[in-house]
């Protein structure tokens, strides 16, 4: 039977509660509600869908809950998501309301021990942590939190295996530099982190094709690969339309 590694879009919320698409995680366009987002993927019948919530831990404000309910309403494929999740009651909501994984960023840093509860309580396989990556002039990379405002100047490896001891079940792992940028993932950040952790990872940020998914898949031996414009952009212009590949597609390209 025909399998194929995941591939998951990955859609980033705004304060207004509206669909948008950054580069670089700065100059965050508007492209739509998220709702129609989700009916759409709905059709395409998506492998599974990440929600970010952006700009809620930078901004140090609430979690949408009326918004989180009712793309959970609508989705009929698998949810993750994070954003501004402090506690383990916001943990135990996101669950009840039928989201199968919870995504840790800054928490990883600022409040270990709420990871560390969250897989008590559900588990290493509902428990994602993200780690965004951002390289220095001399080519040194090293992690970002609060939305890519903050520096830990710890290396992406050393994060990965630490959050691997929390206990997570996966990482998503993000290229602030290739953020938006359309040019392909950086094969060597995702092999790094592959190869210093037994836990999978998804690399991010990056896409403008599947055959740069096909490629993060094959030469930077990722579990799974998110994406953000390569799925709500066409063309050169980067004009608003929201598609995923078909199976036909995928598995001509290999994938």
């Amino acid at each position: 039977m025909y399998s194929r590694p995941r591939i998951i879009p990955c859609l980033l919320l705004d304060e207004n509660n509206g669909l948008v698409k950054t580069i670089q995680f700065k100059k965050p366009r508007y492209i739509g509600d998220p709702i129609n987002a989700v009916k759409i993927f709905n059709n395409k019948g998506v492998d599974e869908l990440c929600i970010l919530g952006i700009t809620i831990t930078k901004r140090n404000s609430e979690i949408s809950w009326e918004l989180l309910e009712d793309i959970a309403t609508e989705a009929f494929m698998p949810l993750s998501y994070g954003g501004g999740v402090r506690t383990l009651d916001d943990v135990k909501r996101l669950f009840s309301i039928g989201y199968e994984k919870v995504i840790f960023d800054t928490a990883i840093f600022t409040n270990p021990k709420l990871i560390e509860d969250s897989v008590a309580y559900a588990g290493s396989q509902s428990i994602v942590a993200s780690i965004d990556v951002k390289s220095n002039l001399l080519s040194k990379s090293s992690c970002w939190i609060q939305c890519g405002t903050k520096n830990t100047k710890d290396a992406p490896a050393s994060v990965a295996r630490k959050v691997e001891s929390l206990g997570v079940g996966e990482i998503l792992l993000n290229s602030i530099d290739r953020d938006g940028m359309m040019n392909g993932y950086d094969l060597n950040l995702v092999k790094s982190v592959v190869e210093s952790v037994s836990i999978p990872v998804i690399a991010c940020g990056g896409a403008g094709s599947i055959e740069d998914i096909n490629k993060v898949i094959q030469d930077g031996h990722a579990h799974a690969a998110a994406a953000g414009s390569v799925f709500v952009y066409y063309g050169r212009n980067r004009a608003i339309l929201i598609t995923y590949p078909g199976e036909e597609e995928l598995k001509d390209r290999a994938i």
